[in-house]
């Protein structure tokens, strides 16, 4: 990860389910505050975080994360977020059926990802 002005990496892990609360867009409204002040951010979905991700997810209080998903790009986070394959196969999902492009890791490499940020934030 490019370190920032103030020399911190930020990952943002997104676990919660995209309807029944605002808390998961919230944390991706966060991921994007921290980029457009210039923070190297990267993004890893686990959990039922995956499901942000699923295509034609319906919106929540009448947002849509795919909106935030799309304008990733707008904010300089361009590599493709992190999802576990894991939490993708215990719900049944593809990295196909996904509205944007994702890396794909092991639950085993999930520790050292933790371990390369200067910043966690476990939304």
């Amino acid at each position: 990860m490019a370190e920032g002005m103030n020399g911190k990496r930020f990952l943002f892990v997104l676990r919660r389910f995209p309807i029944g609360g605002p808390q998961a867009l919230e944390a991706l409204d966060a991921a994007l505050t921290a980029a457009a002040f210039d923070q190297p951010v990267r993004l890893l979905f686990l959990d039922d975080g995956v499901w942000q991700l699923k295509r034609g997810q319906p919106a929540a209080s009448g947002r849509s994360p795919m909106a935030l998903l799309g304008s990733l790009a707008l904010y300089d986070i361009a590599a493709p977020p992190w999802v576990e394959r894991e939490s993708l196969e215990e719900r049944g999902l593809t990295p196909q059926e996904l509205t944007i492009e994702v890396t794909v890791l092991a639950r085993d490499r999930v520790a050292a990802l933790l371990d390369d940020c200067d910043v966690l934030l476990n939304l």
